[in-house]
């Protein structure tokens, strides 16, 4: 009797240790349809590079869902994390009143956001609301601007993002004058740089300039390009403006402030230096939309 006691709970103990073994943090990618030319917007490219380094991670199953919304929202079930890389303004794909819906169930229940490059753009009203929200900022048409510069990142803040990430330099399509909560409450800058004043040599319009911002720029005014923030729902949210070219992913520290907040919002801890990952050339060119030459 007694051994056969001592069985039925190795067993019992055997059962549990493989159902925590099995215990896997789910972060969605949504990657969005093509859009731009060869080598710019590759959403489903990025996204899927960023799946292959997150998923070399212990304990991460990082999935990705092409063209937009996921056709189901059961690919939500058991999510961490949700991530969007995709197009924006009145064609983001999360905009819908159906999708908002869903996504304020899930920041509900503590789930992560974040958005990258042309993703930060949402239309204000409700979905503006919600960015502020639920990432911390978003890009507000006539107030936000979209150049193409040369920023150089000198310095970063002590945070869980940064960990591992060395001063670098990326010419890409930073957007910046987010629209941020009065005073940047609850909101960390993560990537912050002085875009020269040639940013703005574009006539004023929905992208390219405003009276707010040539202002902000006259003032010399430090702008912040990624940011994060905790919401008092328990989970996070960031915002991230580049990618909009695809070769920068090769870059290891550019590429590691994204993964390293992808694990973030999921809640995982990030190691002392970082999320290790490599990228060779080879990984870059898998998954490419086909756009012609």
């Amino acid at each position: 009797m007694k051994f056969r006691l001592l069985a039925l709970l190795a067993v019992a103990c055997l059962g549990a240790t493989t159902a925590m073994a099995v215990v896997e943090t789910k972060i969605v990618l949504i990657a969005g349809s093509p859009s731009h030319g060869p080598g710019e917007h590759e959403h489903y490219a990025g996204c899927q590079l960023l799946a292959k380094k997150l998923n070399e991670q212990p304990g991460i199953r990082a999935e990705v869902h092409r063209n937009g919304w996921p056709t189901n929202d059961s690919a939500f079930d058991d999510a961490a994390a949700v991530f969007v890389y995709s197009d924006g303004g009145n064609g983001h794909p999360a905009i819908r009143p159906e999708r908002l819906k869903k996504l304020g169930e899930l920041m509900a229940k503590g789930v992560g956001l974040g958005t990258c490059h042309y993703g930060v753009e949402v239309p204000k009203g409700d979905p503006g609301e919600a960015w502020l929200k639920w990432t911390g900022g978003y890009f507000e048409t006539f107030w936000s601007v979209n150049p193409h510069w040369d920023a150089e990142f000198t310095s970063f803040p002590v945070h869980p993002i940064t960990r591992g990430v060395k001063p670098f330099k990326a010419r890409d399509e930073w957007y910046y004058h987010m629209r941020f909560p009065e005073g940047m409450k609850g909101v960390t800058p993560i990537l912050s740089a002085h875009p020269p004043k040639s940013t703005l040599d574009r006539p004023d319009g929905p992208h390219s300039g405003n009276p707010h911002v040539r202002a902000a720029v006259a003032r010399g005014e430090i702008q912040h390009v990624m940011w994060c923030t905790e919401r008092p729902d328990g989970g996070r949210g960031f915002g991230f403006t580049g990618a909009h070219f695809h070769r920068n992913w090769a870059n290891d520290d550019f590429r590691k402030l994204v993964i390293n907040a992808l694990l973030w919002i999921a809640k995982v801890e990030i190691p002392p230096d970082g999320a290790p990952s490599t990228a060779s050339d080879e990984d870059l060119k898998q998954n490419l939309d086909p756009k012609g030459r």
